[in-house]
């Protein structure tokens, strides 16, 4: 890990009080960032300050679906640390159901979370990521690349994240704002949540060729690649981090299917 990646650099982590948001909350720190965190839960704040302390790090309690919120996150992240270098818009929220099922209320409120919150941070950052030709990344999903079963609002949500990545950077290049989008698979990042559903993981480890879920601090060094100088030609990415999943075409693995005859066929040769 280089300690002066970021060095200098002003970062703003919204959803950063937990999972992928406080791994790359704790990548930009270690790698030189001063960084504001945005969560709507002050627990995940509280736990930063207290690792970190205030030096390099300022927190925000926000609700990333009130435009007005978001907008004075960004202007606190100025006032205190005089610029601003790389926005991550990484908060994020789920509900299950299909169209029939997932309520009117419930739709809105993912739609405003998950994809209306990037609108309103990215409309209010970049006239200051103009001034130090900085960057934005959004945390998408592979959810937003296919779709799966029960989980139409976050899918559909995603897939608007992907290409409003793809959309504003090309409305920015030029400007030299660089917009690309991390689109994780299946990460181990909320204790008790879907991943410790105790038929959840003997699937991803069939289905995932790597054999395992990701971890928050993968993420959220993808994420660092794609706010640093390193990725300097890259814009309009949507760089999926997801262990081979959507590699796979979702067939049956024919090898294990006919063990025998492939196993037969081998010792012909």
């Amino acid at each position: 890990m280089d300690e002066t990646r970021h060095a200098g650099k002003v970062a703003i982590v919204t959803g950063g009080g937990h999972g992928i948001g406080a791994a790359t909350v704790r990548r930009f720190l270690a790698e030189g960032a001063a960084v504001l965190v945005a969560d709507i839960h002050p627990k995940g704040l509280a736990r930063l300050t207290e690792e970190f302390g205030e030096e390099r790090l300022a927190t925000r309690i926000t609700d990333v679906s009130d435009e007005h919120q978001v907008t004075a996150m960004v202007e606190d992240a100025v006032a205190r640390f005089g610029r601003l270098d790389i926005l991550v818009n990484n908060a994020g929220a789920i509900t299950m159901g299909t169209v029939e099922e997932v309520q009117p209320a419930d739709w809105r409120r993912i739609m405003a979370v998950d994809l209306d919150s990037v609108y309103y941070g990215s409309r209010a950052a970049i006239p200051h990521l103009v001034r130090t030709r900085g960057n934005i990344v959004n945390t998408a999903s592979i959810s937003g690349l296919a779709g799966n079963y029960g989980l139409v609002a976050y899918c559909t949500a995603k897939g608007a994240v992907v290409n409003l990545t793809r959309n504003m950077a090309i409305d920015h290049a030029r400007q030299g704002i660089r917009i690309n989008a991390v689109c994780p698979g299946p990460v181990n990042s909320h204790p008790g949540g879907m991943m410790d559903h105790p038929n959840m993981k003997p699937v991803y480890q069939r289905n995932i060729p790597m054999g395992r879920v990701g971890e928050p601090e993968e993420i959220a060094g993808v994420i660092s690649f794609l706010a640093s100088d390193d990725a300097s030609f890259i814009t309009g990415a949507n760089l999926v981090a997801d262990g081979g999943l959507t590699a796979h075409t979702g067939e049956p693995n024919f090898q294990e299917l006919y063990a025998e005859e492939y196993h037969a066929l081998q010792k012909k040769r």
